[in-house]
């Protein structure tokens, strides 16, 4: 499950490193709704297909983004819809490990099983687990597909955020995840490190994913503070997560788990390397996230890619602004 959205070469301390268009074609603007092609195909619920991706995307995928769109994007920024949204996909497919092989993983469990939903750590995401509920049943797709398809959808609805391959054909389960999978966010950094090892992640998965927290609100961490951000400009995708949680400003707030994983071992040193570099996090975390939307599949035979159906990238034009196009990259 390795994401191949971004690639980048590396180069020599004294080689010229020359710009990578894709870096540029992913900030092009695109309207509400618009979808990356017509999303051509058979409507469905998106479980047919002749296996290992030869299959075409239902349309009604297509459909699906649309809709997700109008949901999650406000005023050209990411909304808390969009936020949740995130934050399902990775409580849904993250209570898993190696362990458990070919099941639980994303399998929509947590939409489905009203007691792992009110687990303290799914606290907030009742209302956008009803909703991915909701839609399931209305486009009559499995809700295990949707929360995948709506989390990547998220993240690229967010301005600057990246296109994950996204792969249509789970099948959903009402038997709740095991207890103990998700992070602490007061545990030492060795265990949060452990815990995502096991995952199958190492350091550098591990720090790009903790940089989904730039689209971050919190509200049961820090109660006189419900609300904050960590870090000062959720609406947007960008790499300020990274060098405001390791010298945060005011109004920002930072997980203890964050803080130390920011300064553990190879994982800081993987955090400290995003800092102000906005096209490696994005490649890493389309990688990582490839990993965790596949955790519980057994490979891609059966399913088809959708990625297609997702938006393109939304323009973030600052961040196309400080780009340095002849940074080495790594």
């Amino acid at each position: 499950m390795r994401f191949a959205f971004i690639l980048f070469l590396a180069s020599t301390a004294t080689a010229l490193s020359f710009p990578d268009i894709t870096e540029f074609v992913k900030f092009l603007p695109r309207k509400n709704g618009d979808s990356g092609n017509s999303g051509s195909g058979n409507s469905g619920s998106g479980s047919s297909g002749d296996g290992g991706g030869n299959g075409q995307c239902p349309a009604v995928w297509t459909s699906i983004s649309k809709e997700l769109t109008q949901k999650f994007l406000t005023g050209g920024q990411c909304n808390p819809d969009a936020r949740a949204a995130i934050r399902l996909v990775f409580h849904d497919c993250g209570a898993w490990n190696k362990a458990q092989g070919a099941k639980g993983g994303c399998d929509g469990s947590l939409v489905l099983n009203a007691e792992e939903g009110s687990r303290a750590e799914n606290k907030g995401l009742e209302k956008i687990a009803a909703d991915i509920k909701a839609m399931a049943t209305k486009y009559s797709v499995s809700v295990a597909d949707l929360v995948v398809f709506a989390g990547n959808h998220a993240v690229v609805t967010c301005p600057g955020g990246p296109r994950s391959k996204t792969w249509i054909g789970r099948k959903s389960s009402s038997v709740a995840a095991p207890n103990g999978l998700l992070p602490d966010v007061n545990a030492p950094a060795a265990s949060l490190s452990k815990l995502f090892v096991d995952k199958g992640f190492d350091d550098r998965d591990l720090a790009a994913l903790l940089g989904a927290h730039t689209s971050s609100n919190q509200f049961n961490f820090d109660l006189e503070n419900k609300g904050a951000s960590q870090d000062s400009t959720p609406g947007v995708w960008d790499v300020k997560y990274y060098s405001e949680t390791l010298n945060p400003p005011p109004g920002v707030v930072v997980f203890p788990s964050d803080s130390k994983l920011a300064n553990y071992a190879g994982v800081g040193k993987e955090f400290k390397g995003f800092v102000g570099n906005a096209g490696k996090w994005n490649g890493k975390f389309a990688d990582a996230m490839e990993k965790m939307v596949m955790f519980g599949s057994s490979g891609t035979a059966g399913m088809v890619d959708c990625t297609d159906a997702l938006p393109r990238s939304t323009s973030a034009k600052r961040d196309l602004k400080g780009m340095n196009p002849f940074k080495p990259r790594v």
